[in-house]
């Protein structure tokens, strides 16, 4: 045992003993176990959360500073990752633009992305790490490793079975979206050789719920980069000694199963030195291993609806819209549109998750609202600005991001439509993604499975109410849906908790929104002339686009400075530390 274990026992028996003299029931002999999991319904029902016993200090969290510091270098790592997915995106859109048969590469990859959210990596880890967690925190550590090992086991046998199944119907599955790319028979194709990353991507759910419980971010957040660099290198070695386009595009679905292997294999060696290691076993008897399934029924369906609700857009888009561009046109604003989200909103919820978790397992309900609130605030922060920046600016972004090659001009303004759309439920969406980790940590996981169900059918109205809008009120739909889905989950774990540190949150929104109104104005009015004065050359376009930007960047430090944001202060002692 190691001296910050021994250390963390010896506070653990004190706070035990001083429990006994009090006549409360020490945490060593709580009756509540795994083969009796409590579900969490109410914190207001559980003895401790009513009246909590504060543990010591050290006990309760990292010191703020360390978590801000894990958020800010899984922020890094993330957002280097989808600034690669870009890259990687543009380099796609180059060789195959955003109409044609590129289409059918779109709709193929949307079917093994949305089994993979119903039953792989973020639906599995988000209900492993709770029961892992609590192993750790109850100190059983070896039955922790070894229910580690069934779920990896079970995981990777079980999604290869159905991998096997969606070879043999993928022709009825890729029917129901119509003729996308005007080439059913590629689409069925290119289905079948992606859809193994799904058992990929099921082992690393593992994977990754094992580090995270461990407060380790930084290599699970790199392991993106890597994935996007193998398929950018695949891209440009492939593509160009391929003679026709389904060729050029069978290359590029090798590249992302073979970028998937390296993406699951990177993170492996960094399990060595915890306190145990994945073995061959099977004791699915185990009851932490039945409560992992039980707490993934919900989160499956809570964070798959949500990617029920993609393939829904992309059904109306490919059905109604129009199958040889909205697909694609859709696809890559929201690629843009999740660059803020990937490096704020889901490294704040991410980092955060663990420390939820266990503040759930002691019943410490100020530390549980506490972490709730400074994340919302932090996500606020930083993605509302970012969705009034890409929203005023999203035809040069778009344009200095696609338009090469075989993108066709023509289609840039659809595509940036498409982005101010997703733009609008950006910070919505951030903030849906915190207060999911919230409810998944309380182990109530089925509040936001209903949210993210009555989110699957306003989508499929607003879907086939907006359409006609054309490709835009697709993405449209899809910001109205964050909108009702966070105010829902807001309203619902508000009275859960009794309260979210409502007025300073709101104070924080309120002058975030007010200095985004100005930094909206400051970057059109820089970006317009320029655009004007300096023309649509690539080197034109950086000068104009990247002065706007650096405008609006400084603005908003300024104008947070000036109405004191708090936000503003932590990021300082982050820049310093």
């Amino acid at each position: 045992m190691s001296d910050v274990d021994r250390d963390r026992d010896l506070r653990r028996l004190e706070r035990d003993r001083q429990r006994r003299e009090q006549g409360r029931p020490a945490y060593f002999q709580r009756p509540e176990s795994l083969d009796r999991w409590p579900l969490l319904a109410d914190i207001s029902e559980q003895p401790t959360m009513a009246l909590p016993i504060p543990p010591h200090r050290d006990e309760v969290a990292e010191p703020a500073q360390r978590r801000a510091v894990s958020a800010a270098i899984f922020a890094v790592a993330t957002g280097l990752s989808r600034v690669f997915g870009l890259v990687r995106e543009v380099i796609a859109a180059y060789y195959f633009g955003a109409s044609g048969r590129i289409n059918a590469f779109t709709v193929a990859f949307q079917v093994p992305n949305l089994v993979r959210a119903l039953v792989a990596d973020a639906a599995l880890s988000s209900a492993f790490v709770p029961v892992f967690s609590e192993l750790l925190e109850k100190g059983e550590r070896k039955r922790a490793w070894r229910v580690a090992s069934t779920l990896f086991w079970l995981m990777l046998l079980g999604l290869t079975a159905l991998t096997a199944i969606f070879v043999l119907v993928a022709p009825w599955v890729i029917g129901i979206f119509g003729n996308p790319g005007h080439d059913r028979a590629l689409a069925v194709g290119l289905s079948r050789v992606l859809f193994p990353i799904v058992a990929l991507l099921g082992v690393s759910g593992i994977v990754v719920g094992i580090l995270n419980s461990y407060d380790h971010f930084t290599v699970p957040a790199i392991s993106p980069v890597f994935w996007n660099l193998a398929i950018i290198v695949g891209l440009a070695i492939g593509v160009p000694q391929a003679h026709s386009t389904n060729t050029k595009l069978y290359v590029y679905a090798v590249a992302i199963l073979v970028a998937t292997f390296i993406q699951v294999l990177l993170p492996v060696p960094w399990l060595k030195g915890r306190d145990g290691r994945l073995q061959l076993v099977l004791d699915w008897r185990d009851p932490a291993v039945k409560r992992v399934f039980v707490l993934m029924i919900p989160v499956t369906l809570g964070l798959g609806l949500i990617n029920v609700n993609a393939v829904i857009d992309t059904f109306f888009a490919s059905r109604f819209v129009n199958a040889n561009l909205a697909p694609t046109a859709i696809q890559k604003a929201f690629l843009v549109y999740m660059l803020p989200q990937g490096m704020f909103s889901v490294a704040i919820a991410t980092v955060l998750f663990p420390s939820l978790s266990r503040f759930a397992t002691r019943g410490d309900t100020d530390g549980f609202r506490t972490t709730v609130s400074t994340g919302l605030r932090l996500i606020a922060f930083l993605l509302v600005p970012a969705a009034v920046v890409s929203a005023v600016l999203a035809e040069p972004i778009i344009r200095i991001l696609f338009q090469h090659g075989h993108w066709n001009p023509a289609n840039t303004p659809t595509v940036a439509g498409a982005l101010a759309a997703f733009s609008a439920g950006l910070v919505f969406n951030g903030a849906m993604l915190m207060l999911n980790r919230a409810f998944f940590s309380l182990q109530s996981n089925w509040i936001p499975t209903v949210i993210a169900l009555g989110n699957l059918f306003l989508n499929a109205l607003l879907d086939f109410g907006f359409y006609r809008l054309g490709v835009w009120g697709i993405p449209l739909g899809t910001a109205v849906c964050n909108i009702a889905g966070s105010w829902a989950l807001l309203v619902l774990l508000r009275r859960r908790l009794g309260r979210l540190d409502g007025g300073e949150t709101a104070s924080t929104v309120a002058r975030v929104v007010a200095v985004s109104a100005v930094v909206a104005v400051v970057a059109y009015a820089i970006w317009r002339p320029l655009d004007s004065t300096l023309g649509r050359s690539f080197g034109a376009q950086v000068v104009s686009l990247g002065l706007a930007l650096a405008a609006a960047i400084g603005t908003y430090f300024i104008g947070c400075r000036t109405l004191r944001v708090r936000e503003l202060d932590t990021l300082m002692k982050l820049r310093r530390a």
